[in-house]
């Protein structure tokens, strides 16, 4: 590792827990993580019993897998436990599809795979004219591939022994045509020697434009590469990535295997030591994930490597003309913060075509009343009374009616801009057809995160909560997940971006939730309509609701918290069982920081 990239990770390990004392609280949770980690190394690997069980398995469609892996002068030990961890799946209609690129000085590797070949006949080795890089020698692989399905695996790492069975489980009873589990980096002999897990979201498409979460192992039908080039050498570095993009385009049915399967050594010539290894990879990908915007029409979207990560993408979408925007903003009384808030809109954005239409409702304080008559002096400023009760949902969609905007956004009184090009990031999201609301990064007044993102059943009432909450605001994030934007079931109404045609088309807020659960609520009939919701981190502002104000005591609004958590349980109640698809069931639902549940 050099000096450099050791520095950077010091620093980012810094900026994750706020402070040293912070970095020492880390440690104690990795020591405990590690305990917890052991269970998904060779503890998980099935006993005899289990193994003859899943050998006598017989499924309705008995798929044959194809595994192919490029060699290049693979070490002797490497290339033995790679062969080994197939030779042990406990599920056996498979072939080994193995083009070996290796030069001269590594004979061995051929001689090897030679007798390996003789002893079982489900290996296929070829020996290649010419190395011709990663690409080109899997793609040779591929010309031996026999099977249904194909598998791309690594020279030097190790699968689980149960995971072809579970994938060609999951083809009989999900039909799946693309398949990938989660899995760890290890260093050294042992696959026990865990230096990371990662416990992946199943298929999110923006998050696999900003990086390849999906990676290893990745499994896919045949048909699917009819017509198509497996990899393209000229994405060579990042061939995994632009495959996957290629493929899933055209996969109907994506499953994620939520179980660790695929074991992937950290050693010194690899990324997953170092990524700046191959920094011509970086490269490589930012061009794959611009050919895969192209290919699905938003043409003139810009891609560069994000501050934090060389491997995580920002992806500048072009905004199509120049839609005005409708900011809503529920108010009553707090001149100080609704000033700030305006102050903020009009000094800092970048983007011009809006208007602020605040909703009045049951102010009390002249003061307010003074601040609005000095408003509507601005043409791009109109105040609206709602009279009533406080009802959040009904006074955001009473705001609704009076907008003339194509997109509104759902804005607290008690936010302030940080990034002036925030409703570009948000719109350009937004816009697209695909995508249903769009949420902001949100953070305390002394820098800390309010939101980044809402998962389904986090917390002590298993409703929702919201990730990353009370972090660091220069933190990472799990496998680095606050550095880009992507998808995730909901996102908060303190700030949220929708068309207008989506709001009217799930009939806006849901005018029975008062008060709470709102946003969440709206954002999963979104996505029961088949949009995608969006949490982007290049979206800033500061949310100054009190960090320390805890739960409201008063016999009153517990009730009200209560019934309202009680409704949204009976209206959503199987999708709440279901599980969020976009937060792995390995990690706890007990803490916002993605530990691995213990």
């Amino acid at each position: 590792m050099s000096n450099k990239h050791f520095v950077s990770r010091q620093i980012q390990r810094l900026r994750n827990c706020g402070s040293v004392k912070g970095v020492a609280r880390k440690v104690k949770q990795k020591i405990r993580q590690s305990k917890s980690m052991r269970c998904f190394g060779t503890a998980s690997f099935p006993s005899e019993e289990k193994r003859r069980l899943q050998s006598e398995t017989a499924f309705d469609k008995s798929i044959k897998i194809s595994i192919l892996v490029p060699l290049f002068n693979t070490p002797k030990v490497f290339l033995t436990e790679m062969i080994d961890s197939v030779i042990n799946q406990t599920y056996g209609n498979w072939d080994l599809c193995l083009a070996d690129g290796s030069d001269e000085e590594h004979r061995l590797v051929g001689e090897i795979c030679r007798e390996y070949a003789e002893k079982d006949n489900r290996i296929v080795y070829k020996k290649l004219e010419s190395n011709e890089g990663i690409s080109g020698n899997t793609n040779r692989c591929f010309e031996l591939a026999t099977g249904d399905y194909i598998g791309l695996f690594d020279h030097d790492d190790i699968l689980h022994p149960e995971v072809l069975f579970e994938y060609v489980k999951a083809i009989n009873e999900k039909n799946a045509d693309f398949l990938y589990c989660d899995e760890v980096t290890f260093k050294g002999s042992s696959i026990n020697n865990m230096i990371t897990a990662n416990f992946k979201p199943d298929f999110a498409i923006d998050n696999l434009r900003a990086n390849n979460y999906i990676c290893h192992f990745s499994c896919f039908k045949k048909d699917l590469l009819e017509r198509m080039e497996l990899f393209r050498s000229e994405f060579d570095g990042s061939q995994d990535h632009d495959m996957i993009l290629r493929i899933t385009e055209k996969a109907e049915n994506i499953v994620h295997i939520p179980r660790i399967l695929y074991y992937w050594r950290s050693h010194s010539g690899s990324v997953a030591s170092n990524v700046y290894v191959k920094e011509y990879a970086i490269d490589a990908a930012i061009r794959a994930v611009t050919d895969h915007l192209n290919r699905c029409g938003y043409e003139g979207a810009k891609v560069c490597s994000t501050d934090e990560f060389p491997t995580h993408y920002k992806i500048g979408y072009k905004i199509n003309g120049n839609p005005k925007i409708s900011i809503i903003i529920p108010n009553m009384n707090h001149t100080s913060d609704l000033k700030r808030c305006i102050d903020s809109i009009r000094d800092k954005s970048s983007y011009d075509n809006f208007e602020i239409v605040i909703v009045e409702n049951n102010s009390t304080d002249k003061e307010i009343f003074e601040y609005y008559d000095e408003l509507t002096k601005d043409s791009r400023v109109t105040v609206v009374r709602y009279e009533g009760e406080f009802n959040y949902s009904s006074v955001n969609n009473y705001g609704a009616e009076k907008a003339s905007g194509d997109y509104y956004i759902l804005l607290n009184n008690d936010t302030e801009i940080i990034t002036t090009d925030w409703i570009e990031q948000l719109l350009m999201y937004a816009q697209r057809s695909d995508v249903g609301a769009v949420g902001a990064k949100l953070l305390y007044e002394d820098g800390s995160i309010q939101h980044a993102g809402v998962i389904l059943g986090l917390g002590p009432d298993r409703v929702a909560g919201h990730i990353f909450y009370q972090m660091p605001g220069s933190a990472i994030g799990y496998m680095g997940r606050l550095t880009y934007a992507q998808n995730l079931s909901a996102v908060t109404g303190a700030c949220l971006m929708v068309s207008k045609k989506c709001f009217e088309e799930v009939g806006g807020l849901d005018e029975s939730f008062r008060v709470c659960l709102n946003d969440v609520d709206f954002c999963l009939k979104l996505r029961e309509k088949g949009y995608l919701n969006v949490f982007t981190p290049f979206a800033k502002l500061y949310h100054y609701e009190s960090k320390s104000r805890g739960f409201d005591e008063s016999p009153e609004k517990q009730a009200r918290f209560q019934a309202e958590t009680k409704l949204f349980k009976e209206k959503w109640g199987q999708v709440l069982e279901a599980g969020d698809p976009y937060y792995n069931p390995n990690l706890s639902l007990d803490y916002p920081d993605c530990r691995v549940k213990i």
